[in-house]
């Protein structure tokens, strides 16, 4: 029997090499952003009210993911007319221009990115891809087409796996966790000696449960 689950990208996996068109012209993807940090994420349909709140949350924090020097791209099966008009509607009743580019996906870049779901008709899904410089996937969110995502999460994913790669291990919450604020977990000990010394060290509940100060 042949499996007919979508394919999805791993965590680690080199991004799918894609050629798009978009509200922007032509993309490349991941080529064209590589050395920079990028966030995909599609869309059901244009044109919808849980997906316009999005693109304005989006667009809210646009200049927050500038400064992280993360790119924001939005994807959905819609053709690019129907993405130009929509755009031209948020800007008109809203009072917000959409500054990032949005993919007219057909069924085989949506198939490649695991974002047409059986049951879920032909509209993509809500997918989110983080994806570093080197081009590979760091992390892959869900959601259904009934619930709007969080971009404020998505925000403090993309630098919290930036300051990881560079310092550590991210708390839950990060930089707000319950127990140990914005300060960044050491990786635990794996040998007898250095389950000792750790607790000489720094700040630590136990030998595997230790942090430090976050670097700014």
């Amino acid at each position: 029997m042949q499996d007919s689950s979508p394919s999805i990208p791993m965590l680690g996996d080199n991004f799918p090499e894609l050629n798009v068109q978009t509200t922007h012209g032509p993309l490349n993807l991941p080529a064209d952003m590589k050395g920079s940090w990028f966030v995909l994420f599609s869309h059901p349909a244009d044109f919808t009210p849980v997906c316009t709140t999005e693109f304005f949350a989006f667009q809210k924090r646009y200049n927050d993911f500038e400064k992280l020097g993360c790119k924001l791209i939005g994807l959905s099966v819609d053709q690019v007319f129907s993405h130009i008009k929509w755009t031209q509607w948020i800007k008109e009743n809203l009072d917000i221009e959409i500054q990032f580019p949005i993919v007219a996906a057909n069924d085989t870049v949506a198939s490649a990115l695991g974002m047409l779901h059986p049951k879920k008709g032909a509209n993509t899904v809500r997918a989110v891809f983080v994806v570093d410089p080197e081009s590979k996937v760091r992390l892959v969110l869900y959601y259904p087409q009934e619930v709007g995502r969080n971009v404020d999460e998505i925000l403090r994913a993309v630098e919290a796996l930036q300051v990881s790669d560079k310092q550590g291990a991210m708390s839950a919450g990060w930089p707000n966790n319950e127990l140990i604020g914005d300060q960044v977990i050491i990786p635990p000990a794996t040998d007898e000696k250095t389950a000792q010394e750790r607790l000489q060290q720094g700040s630590c509940y136990d030998w595997w449960f230790c942090y430090k100060p976050l670097e700014k």
